[in-house]
């Protein structure tokens, strides 16, 4: 069974209609933070406010040493309800790999330390009316700032989903990345699924699927995961939280964990 049938099957049954055409679903006023899970947000900060992301990351990769990641640090800049600018930085230490939204480790390579900055933008596409989806777009750049590489990337990427009738929300991604190793580039591509579950007024949990495929590499990287995570809302503007999980083939990481917070002024 393909690992995203259950979350699939869970959001199709049971909780009614959609909202009719026309009516549209209105977002709380509360912090949504990227960091949340490996599918991106479809919100953006919002007009004149900012969001602070931080995290930091343990992989326990398959066949090479285990990696760190930190701080994992996001500025989120909104200009107007739509459009956000994003900044951020990187330092990894070990095998491969981050849980941020750009790669997760599992090949077979020496350690090694390095650190990056990222750029770019976030653009929301579209408000859920009815069936029409909630979307926003992410537009990333990465610069090595130490290391062994000295190549600039990027990611470009779009994430839809809608809130169901029931409060849960069922978000969906696709991130298409480029990548360089040893002189060797090639692409990346990332899709996931995430179903969250608000439990109260201040705590969410969600189940996510996602995965990381490449084409053009010499040595292919195929890894997929099953995470579950959640976190609380210690005021409107302040999140923290957890997420952790397992590789679910054997280029995949054994185990990775994430723990992080979001502040929004």
């Amino acid at each position: 069974m393909r690992p995203w049938l259950p979350v699939f099957a869970l959001v199709l049954v049971g909780f009614g209609p959609m909202p009719a055409r026309g009516q549209s679903v209105d977002e709380p006023d509360e912090i949504e933070t990227d960091r949340d899970s490996f599918t991106f947000a479809t919100t953006t900060a919002g007009a004149g406010r900012s969001i602070l992301e931080a995290s930091y990351s343990f992989i326990d990769n398959r066949l090479g040493p285990e990696a760190h990641s930190l701080p994992e640090l996001l500025v989120r800049r909104g200009i107007g309800d739509r459009f956000e600018l994003r900044f951020g930085y990187n330092y990894e230490a070990g095998g491969p790999g981050t849980v941020s939204g750009s790669e997760v480790g599992g090949e077979d390579i020496v350690a090694e330390t390095e650190s990056r900055v990222l750029y770019g933008m976030k653009v929301k596409s579209s408000e859920q009316d009815g069936w029409i989806p909630s979307s926003a777009a992410i537009l990333q750049g990465y610069t090595p700032t130490y290391g062994p590489s000295t190549a600039s990337t990027m990611v470009v990427g779009e994430a839809f989903g809608w809130t169901l009738p029931n409060g849960w929300v069922w978000d969906t991604a696709m991130r298409y990345g480029t990548g360089y190793d040893e002189g060797d580039a090639f692409n990346q591509w990332a899709p996931s699924t995430v179903l969250k579950i608000p439990v109260g007024e201040r705590w969410n949990v969600h189940a996510e699927y996602f995965g990381i495929l490449s084409s053009g590499k010499e040595k292919p990287i195929d890894s997929q995961f099953a995470s579950f995570g959640g976190h609380v809302l210690l005021t409107r503007d302040v999140e923290v939280g957890v997420r952790f999980g397992w590789g679910l083939n054997d280029t995949s990481a054994n185990f990775f964990s994430n723990v992080g917070a979001g502040i929004r002024y």
